[in-house]
């Protein structure tokens, strides 16, 4: 289901990524020609309902039309299906972030067959091929969350990279699937989080960012100053149990989370902060998986009554008020501060 290109076709950068569809039969690579080599690798739109990507590199492509660009771009434009619904994927979709998951000898199980995987496969083996500079995977998110870049590795030249978009750097090794947690094998890799879609000071960010990328003739070798950095470490994924109805109002969810929860992210949260209200009293209705995918939602959750309130000091990340993404994804991942 992968089209490979070496040319923008005409008209395709006046498109908002909700009418990609009109010129795009699905994922589709583009291998661009620029001044330096290896290529930098820019995904966008893996999630269809989160244009910052794509928004920000048509802009920088199109002031380029004319002249060459500073460095080879590999350009991957990811579910163009679900973006013309504006949707994060649709329902007979795999999520287009944890498809890249190949490594070799391994079987995915009943994924084997389905052509999302074996497309992101035919993507990595095409960029393992060629070599590779850096690689980069744009996405905005639902809560109120300050922009911030994820690395997989500790290295100096993945903190690089990250610190390039902000002193807010979150480093992760699960969920497992990501695609730059499978690019972080053949080049320094980051994940961009700019923030909310309509928020344009997000596309700002990126095409800022993706031009400098572009510019970089190195990335640098000496390491990152501790002032330089705020480092976190998510620890774990929050998730709601199956068939857990979820919200903010209604009397009769079986779980209702405080009006602004969204508000909670990126705050060093204390003991007994109120979370929301659960109507089973006995049991929580979260399942948080920490980086071995252990349960381990009684380290930090705990029932007072019917109110769920935090066990321990923590940080929460992408906490949203969406509750299709909720269940779609998590409701929050948790870290720690690292420096």
């Amino acid at each position: 289901m992968l089209t490979i290109r070496q040319d923008i076709p005409e008209g395709l950068l006046s498109l908002k990524s909700h009418e990609l569809y009109k010129q795009l039969d699905g994922p589709t690579l583009f291998q661009l020609p620029g001044r330096r080599s290896p290529p930098i690798f820019i995904s966008v739109l893996l999630h269809g309902n989160e244009p910052v990507g794509w928004n920000a590199i048509r802009d920088i492509l199109y002031r380029y039309q004319n002249r060459e660009l500073p460095r080879a771009l590999s350009l991957f434009v990811g579910n163009v299906e679900a973006a013309r619904y504006h949707q994060r994927h649709l329902e007979h979709q795999p999520d287009f972030n944890r498809i890249w998951q190949f490594d070799t000898g391994q079987s995915m199980g009943n994924t084997d067959s389905m052509p999302e995987y074996r497309m992101a496969q035919q993507v990595y083996e095409t960029m393992e091929k060629r070599g590779l500079f850096a690689c980069v995977d744009v996405h905005n998110n639902t809560g109120l969350n300050p922009h911030y870049a994820c690395v997989n590795k500790l290295e100096t030249s993945f903190l690089h990279l990250a610190v390039l978009f902000g002193r807010t750097v979150i480093y992760f090794t699960r969920p497992q699937g990501v695609l730059s947690l499978a690019f972080s094998k053949l080049a320094p890799s980051v994940t961009l989080e700019c923030g909310q879609p309509d928020n344009p000071r997000g596309e700002a960010h990126a095409i800022e960012y993706l031009t400098a990328c572009l510019n970089l003739a190195e990335i640098p070798a000496h390491e990152v100053a501790k002032n330089d950095i705020e480092l976190f470490h998510t620890v774990a994924v929050v998730r709601v149990a199956p068939g857990i109805t979820v919200g903010f109002q209604e009397d009769e969810l079986d779980l209702r989370l405080i009006d602004n929860i969204d508000h909670l992210n990126f705050r060093e949260l204390p003991f007994n902060t109120l979370i929301g209200w659960q109507k089973n009293e006995n049991a929580l209705v979260l399942r948080t998986a920490d980086e071995q995918d252990q349960e381990v939602s009684d380290r930090y959750f705990h029932l007072d009554g019917n109110a769920l309130r935090i066990s321990r000091p923590v940080m929460p990340s992408m906490l949203t008020r969406n509750i299709q993404v909720i269940h779609q994804d998590c409701l929050c991942y948790l870290m720690e501060r690292l420096t």
